[in-house]
């Protein structure tokens, strides 16, 4: 049976007043994984990951932050993001996750990508539902999660040739490394030769996306690699 993605709506702490879009795909008795956008918003690659989860026998669930607004190119996108209510993202996180395990999931895993890697850390930190977190290629602002007090097990990934200074360049995730052996739970920091900025994504879109923002060429077994730790991790940590 094909794989389809549902739009639902639920509510950011129990707010009626404060109600946002979900979209999920898979089999609902299986492990739930929270998929976190990049700053473009709830486009086609962000789509992509939560079929690709799905597939790897998870039920996915995006929780549309931007509410409905889309990046159309960086500046645009880059816009959005500053403009995020970063600890609300969290509390939509949070609300998703318990939406998981309310309707079938045993466990809870988050992940995400870009601003979603950096609100994946944050949940770790702030989401006691949480039960892991694999992070792509971004870090939290200190005064929003700091990754020493991490309370899920994290796996994390980076391109070597990242340029976001701060955010996801090598050298941040190499500090992030050393935050996270000093929490209280199991974590691994992976840094991929070759590859910058967003690597993960795969389509023909995302593939001339990552050219046009200088994030360079596609490295397939960079995400094929990515992919086998992911599911290696949260394998270990959620269907166990």
């Amino acid at each position: 049976m094909a794989l389809l993605l549902e739009k639902l709506q639920i509510q950011r702490n129990g707010d009626a007043k404060d109600v946002f879009d979900i979209y999920v795909v898979g089999d609902e008795k299986a492990p739930g994984i929270v998929v976190v956008q990049e700053w473009w918003g709830v486009d086609f690659e962000i789509k992509n990951h939560a079929m690709t989860i799905a597939q790897k026998g998870y039920r996915a669930l995006i929780p549309d932050l931007y509410r409905g607004k889309l990046g159309l190119d960086a500046a645009e996108a880059q816009h959005l993001m500053e403009g995020l209510d970063w600890p609300g993202a969290v509390a939509d996180i949070a609300a998703s996750a318990k939406w998981l395990k309310e309707h079938g999931s045993p466990k809870v895993g988050v992940t995400g990508f870009c601003m979603g890697g950096a609100l994946t850390i944050a949940s770790a930190v702030r989401i006691p539902e949480v039960d892991a977190a694999v992070c792509f290629y971004g870090i939290p602002p200190p005064e929003l999660a700091d990754p020493t007090q991490a309370k899920a097990p994290v796996q994390a990934h980076f391109g070597q040739n990242d340029p976001m200074k701060g955010f996801s360049d090598a050298e941040s995730a190499k500090a992030l490394e050393e935050k996270l052996q000093k929490a209280e739970v199991p974590s691994e920091v992976y840094i991929y030769p070759n590859v910058a900025h967003a690597f993960m994504n795969a389509s023909p879109e995302g593939i001339e996306r990552k050219k046009e923002t200088g994030f360079g060429d596609h490295h397939q077994e960079a995400v094929d690699l990515a992919w086998s730790r992911f599911e290696a991790w949260f394998g270990k940590y959620l269907k166990a």
